[in-house]
Order: structure tokens, then C-alpha cells, then sequence
């Protein structure tokens, strides 16, 4: 099955482009899930969930609707979280794997976490204390892209992000590669002016995909789902809306029924 969403919902520059004028920021999810039956949490990156949060989520959303939620930075960027970091993390997930809404876990190193032995046996120690939520790994750094590192994330059950994103040196190619149940696909734009020169974060997402750079990935993702028990497509490309244009736009060339 695929799932098309977005990274994130709640964005103030949405109301116009997708969201109606006067729309509440908590009223968000609610038109949201209205068309579409998935999203990434990247709020918890920032800070570390809690069950009451999640609690929330699974109530403002239809049965069926799935969240992936994001590592947060002590887990991934800073990698300073201990043992009882994870558990409290794993708790406070837990309302959302009990609704049937969880996903996954979505982890997003930074370009820094070089493909070395120290960070392979990172991963290993990342994943056993996620065992039995789906989880799926995005590198930045383009040396990961090996396949020594795609046969270490099948051993370890972890999914492979395969990723669209400018062609910037040493950025991970657009590879699309399947190493656990799980498929994954996140459209950061091709920004390559704003990646890395930018005033505010949100400018390196300012990218309207055409509908030919789209369809560059429609074989690649039916061929995913063809193996993958369910394929998750993320759209990035969040300022101004355009994320919702182009997963629009994406569900229709993959004749993919709205959850």
C-alpha cells in the first residue's frame, strides 16, 4: 500500500494556500486528514514527545490515519540520548501504536554522521531500543550510499529514505532501494541555490516540482510497493503549500486512492 502525506501540517503559511482563512493552528490536522491519511511529526525532533501529545493526534484523526514520528536530535543529530531517553520516547508513542496509528519512526541524520564502523555500530545500538516500531533511516551524507550499507540496514530491520534533493556535491543521490517492509520516499525540493545559502530554514524548501521531475520517481515507487508491505511518500517541500500541489499532483500519477 502507499501512503502520501506531507512533512508536517501545521504551518502558519499554509492558510490561504491549503488551509481556509481563520483556520485555528489545533483545527490543522482535522482539514488535513480530511484528504490525507498520513504525516510525519517533525515537532518531536525538536522536543521530545509525550503521551498526551500523541493522545491528541490519535483523537483529531479518522481510524486508519498514520503518523511517523521523528527521532528527535538527542537521537540523531547530537546522539547524547541514553537509555531512559529511548524508553520515555517508546512511551510516549505508545497511544499512537495502540490506535494503529503509528507508522514509524522516521531518523534523519545530519550530513556530519559519516558511514564509518563508530556509526554502523551507532545504528545497531539506535535500532534495539526501537525493536518493534518501524523505522526507517535517512542519511545526508552521500557515502552511505553503498551496498555494504543497504545489506547492514536489512540485517538490522532499519528502511532506507531514499531521497530527492538537489544535486549538491556529497548529497545522497536519487536511489530508490528497499532494505525492510517498510518502503520510504521524502521530496526535500531541488533547491540547490538555498540549500546551503539561506537566511531562514524554510527557503531551501521553497520548491514547486514539475510534474516531469515527479514522474522520474512513479516507476520507482510502484516497483517499491510491488515488494514493500507499505511505501510511505513524504513531501518536503512544504513553504507556501507546495508540498500538498505536488503530493496532489504525485497521488494522481500513482492512481493512488485517498486514505
Amino acid at each position: 500500500m502507499i501512503h502520501i502525506g506531507t512533512a508536517g501540517y501545521s504551518y502558519p503559511d499554509w492558510i490561504g494556500p491549503v488551509y481556509p482563512e481563520g483556520v485555528k493552528k489545533g483545527e490543522m490536522l482535522e482539514y488535513y486528514a480530511r484528504e490525507f491519511g498520513f504525516t510525519e511529526i517533525n515537532s518531536t525532533y525538536y522536543g521530545m514527545p509525550n503521551k498526551y501529545m500523541m493522545w491528541n493526534l490519535v483523537k483529531k484523526t479518522p481510524e486508519g490515519f498514520l503518523f511517523v514520528v521523528k527521532a528527535h536530535r538527542s537521537m540523531t543529530h547530537e546522539r547524547s540520548a541514553g537509555q531512559q531517553d529511548y524508553a520515555d520516547f517508546m512511551e510516549a508513542v505508545r497511544p499512537l501504536a495502540e490506535a494503529g496509528k503509528l507508522g514509524g519512526v522516521l531518523a534523519q541524520f545530519p550530513f556530519s554522521f559519516h558511514c564509518n564502523r563508530a556509526n554502523r555500530e551507532y545504528l545497531k545500538w539506535f535500532a534495539g531500543h526501537l525493536e518493534g516500531v518501524p523505522t526507517a533511516v535517512e542519511f545526508r551524507n552521500q557515502e552511505w550510499l553503498t551496498g555494504e550499507t543497504l545489506s547492514f540496514l536489512r540485517d538490522e530491520g532499519l528502511a532506507y529514505v531514499s531521497v530527492d534533493e538537489p544535486d549538491l556535491k556529497g548529497l545522497v543521490r536519487p536511489v530508490a532501494a528497499l532494505t525492510s517492509p517498510m518502503g520510504y520516499v521524502r521530496f526535500h525540493g531541488r533547491n540547490s541555490a538555498k540549500w546551503y545559502h539561506h537566511k531562514e530554514s524554510y527557503e531551501r524548501y521553497n520548491y514547486l516540482y514539475s510534474r516531469e521531475e515527479l514522474a522520474e520517481w512513479v516507476p520507482k515507487i510502484l516497483k517499491m510497493a510491488h515488494k514493500a508491505e507499505q511505501v510511505f511518500v513524504s513531501l518536503n517541500n512544504h513553504y507556501q503549500g507546495q508540498a500538498v500541489r505536488n503530493a496532489r499532483m504525485i497521488r494522481e500519477m500513482l492512481s493512488v486512492v485517498p486514505d
